[in-house]
């Protein structure tokens, strides 16, 4: 059934090429099925140990330091009164700035004061010339008395008007005295060296002088250097030291001046060094807490009263301790644990106790050895049980594996 053109046959070679690829692709996957119908595929190679860096614990000998929160103080602290009332004249000083001891504060108007310090002068001079007077009337008595032209009572008498001009002259004396004085309040000096605070009184105003307290406060003054710190401590750690001094291995604080670390405020490590001076006697019984004091020093001038401060205590005596990175402390629910790798090198997970941080190490009170390995970095990738490819890490910062300090 072909045409004279021959269509009929290019028809059916046309369909030929076109299931050819069909045919192609059907006899591609039977041969994909009998390979796998005929042999097994290959297994996943297993992933290499994970790389971990370990470290050994440092030992060395260390002291456990106690942590209190406290509170600066100035050493002394002034209020400035005046001891003379009157008008205040000028201020002499300016606000928040240093003074020295005997520095001019304020002036208070002196004139009314030296007008009674004159008066006084006056009444002074008075009473000199009749102690002069009641000596020479003495005087003539006496010798008159030895031709019996006066009597005795009339000697008498006159040894009496001396006494009396005597005690009026130190009477105008002590005024003058007192006035002189007064006019040295008007003067009002810095009774210490510190810091000012700023004037509370301005000139022209009128301030009220006494010695019984009720005079007008006109600015105060602070020490800065030295300077105190206060802290509480708590009963359970007053009794952990009680016991140590009984034992021998820790001075007390009452008879030993022991050191004390402060750190200040947005610090993270101590910058200041003192002394303990002073426990209460007895503890607060609201609080539980014994009140103690160290003394600072700041020569720089930068601790202000009322700033706080963290007040490190040396809390033990000497001993040796096994000491790790930080980093290298996991927490698993409530315990502490460390990543110790096995001779096998497999991963165990360690509970350990801690201790406090020493020169940016912590300390492990129990659960390690100084043979173990100790994975410093790398914690996220090991897995308990699970082989590692330990790299050894050099001594961590603060010393070596085994070193003593």
């Amino acid at each position: 059934m072909s045409g004279p053109d021959g269509s009929e046959q290019f028809v059916k070679k046309h369909d030929f090429v076109q299931s050819r690829p069909y045919a192609i692709a059907g006899l591609v996957a039977a041969a994909f099925a009998l390979t796998g119908c005929g042999q097994p595929t290959p297994q996943a190679a297993a992933p290499p140990p994970a790389p971990v860096t370990v470290a050994q614990p440092v030992k060395r000998t260390v002291t456990d330091w106690d942590e209190f929160t406290g509170r600066f103080e100035a050493m002394e602290e002034v209020q400035v009164r005046p001891r003379v009332g009157g008008f205040v004249n000028s201020v002499e000083f300016q606000d928040g700035a240093i003074v020295r001891q005997g520095d001019l504060l304020y002036v208070i108007d002196p004139r009314p004061f030296e007008a009674v310090a004159t008066q006084a002068e006056g009444q002074l001079s008075d009473a000199r010339a009749k102690v002069e007077l009641a000596k020479r009337e003495l005087d003539r008595g006496l010798s008159l008395v030895q031709t019996s032209a006066v009597s005795e009572q009339v000697v008498d008498q006159r040894r009496q008007a001396l006494q009396a001009a005597h005690a009026a002259e130190t009477q105008a004396e002590g005024a003058l005295k007192v006035a002189k004085l007064n006019i040295e309040f008007t003067h009002v000096t810095a009774p210490l060296t510190g810091r000012v605070s700023r004037h509370l009184v301005s000139p022209g105003n009128l301030v009220q002088g006494s010695d019984t307290g009720t005079s007008t406060l006109l600015t105060s003054i602070v020490t800065l250097d030295p300077i105190y710190i206060y802290f509480d401590m708590d009963e359970a750690t007053f009794i952990k030291y009680s016991k140590l001094w009984f034992e021998g291995r820790r001075p007390s604080s009452r008879d030993t001046a022991n050191p004390v670390q402060v750190t200040l405020a947005g610090e993270a490590k101590p910058s200041r060094e003192g002394s303990i001076n002073f426990l209460d006697n007895r503890l607060d019984v609201s609080t539980g807490t014994l009140r103690s004091r160290a003394v600072i020093k700041n020569t720089d001038l930068s601790i202000l009263p009322g700033q706080f401060g963290r007040v490190r205590l040396i809390g033990s005596a000497p001993y040796e301790a096994l000491l790790i990175p930080d980093v290298a402390v996991a927490t698993d629910q409530s315990r502490k644990i460390v990543f110790v790798v096995k001779p096998d090198d497999t991963v165990e997970a360690r509970p350990v106790v801690l201790g406090p941080l020493d020169d940016g190490l912590r300390v492990i009170r129990e659960g390690l050895k100084a043979d173990d390995r100790v994975i410093v970095n790398g914690i996220q990738r090991a897995r308990v049980g699970a082989k590692v490819a330990p790299q050894t890490a050099p001594a961590p910062a603060g010393g070596k594996p085994g070193d003593k300090s």
